[in-house]
């Protein structure tokens, strides 16, 4: 699919964001875009005529809003995908959080700078990654949907190599850990205490599969860097928690980690775990220092901590996202003893965080998102 021309219709019921983000594809190479619309209605009847391959899709807009328009698409165009265009407010992310649901790709926030040239700069650094991977990866909201990738291959499948559950992949390739300088690790010490997740491009959809696979007596508390914006995680802890038989919320600071609960790290903050006073439990804590990888909640800053006080006993999982955020996080992991588990590339949205430790040989296990959950089961019990 690289080097192929997508075609991309903008749909928004705002003239400035209509023009803005269409000026910003242009400058896009292999993009074109093939239309406007000004509201859903419009734009399910350009589908027809212009048969886009993406959308830029506001949620909310008169007459047929974005999540009717990814209604229409699961139904009547499925090799349609769309990145929704947010606000950044409560009734955003929960609409938000909807439309991943739907089969949406990803989705960015509506620029929040008053200058016009800052607006035009903010959206540019938002939607051009997102843009170049999926020319990359080429996702379509009926591929989200089934569980496969626009290529058509079938996210469930896997080549199966060594002695692992059908489906994952022990490391014994030749860039294994042998044949490249990882540092010894110190020993596994038993099951794990705790599960940390780093993931990001295509993560909620991701979450909501893998997630309510683990069982609500899971033992060991489950720490989350999902990368999205302050407001959105909320959404997402509260969309996930009533899906899954475990507890999850969004992470607050200065609270003490429980079995059986999932936290995730609020937006726009980082997390890392430190020592309570009595020097007995672990707690959350919230900070606002500087974003790492450009990633402000990041994995890295999460693993980190993770490592300092679960040595030996930690099970790490690197999932679907653009960048490398994680890696090296998961080296002072494998470091003091985790067992890492990564997921496979045919199942990822985008091939990026799980990629680098791959090759690296950090992972113990390489697996479809459908056996994650089953993996870490057997990691801490």
């Amino acid at each position: 699919m690289i080097g192929k021309k997508i075609k991309v219709l903008v749909v928004d019921d705002t003239i400035v964001y209509r023009k803005a983000v269409s000026d910003i594809l242009g400058e896009i190479a292999g993009v074109e875009v093939v239309g406007v619309a000004h509201n859903g209605k419009i734009a399910v009847a350009k589908i027809q005529t212009l048969q886009p391959d993406l959308l830029t899709l506001d949620i909310e807009m008169p007459e047929m809003n974005g999540l009717e328009v990814l209604q229409y698409l699961r139904q009547h165009a499925p090799q349609v995908s769309a990145i929704m265009v947010s606000t950044l407010t409560s009734e955003g992310g929960d609409m938000t959080m909807r439309a991943l649901e739907l089969g949406a790709y990803d989705f960015i926030l509506k620029p929040t700078a008053t200058n016009i040239n800052d607006s035009r700069q903010q959206l540019r650094s938002l939607l051009t990654p997102l843009i170049k991977a999926f020319q990359t990866g080429r996702t379509t909201v009926g591929a989200l949907q089934s569980g496969e990738k626009s290529s058509g291959i079938n996210s469930l499948a896997t080549k199966s190599v060594g002695t692992r559950s059908k489906g994952s992949t022990l490391f014994s390739s030749p860039q294994s850990r042998a044949s490249i300088n990882v540092p010894v690790a110190s020993r596994r010490q038993g099951k794990s205490e705790i599960v940390t997740i780093g993931i990001s491009t295509g993560g909620p959809n991701a979450l909501a599969r893998m997630m309510p696979m683990l069982p609500g007596d899971l033992g060991v508390p489950i720490v989350i860097v999902q990368h999205m914006p302050p407001v959105f995680t909320k959404s997402l802890a509260n969309s996930l928690n009533a899906k899954c038989a475990l507890t999850v919320k969004e992470a607050q600071d200065g609270e003490p980690l429980h079995a059986n609960v999932a936290y995730i790290a609020p937006g726009g903050k980082q997390m890392k775990l430190v020592a309570s006073t009595d020097g007995t439990n672990r707690l959350i804590k919230i900070t606002n220092d500087p974003p790492e990888n450009s990633c402000k909640p990041s994995a890295d800053y999460l693993f980190r901590s993770v490592a300092d006080y679960y040595v030996g006993r930690t099970t790490a999982v690197i999932m679907t996202g653009m960048g490398s955020d994680g890696t090296k996080g998961l080296q002072i992991l494998k470091q003091k003893g985790a067992f890492i588990i990564g997921q496979n590339e045919e199942s990822c949205v985008v091939y990026g965080m799980p990629k680098a430790p791959a090759e690296l040989g950090l992972t113990d296990v390489v697996t479809p998102l459908e056996k994650i959950a089953g993996e870490i089961v057997k990691s801490v019990k």
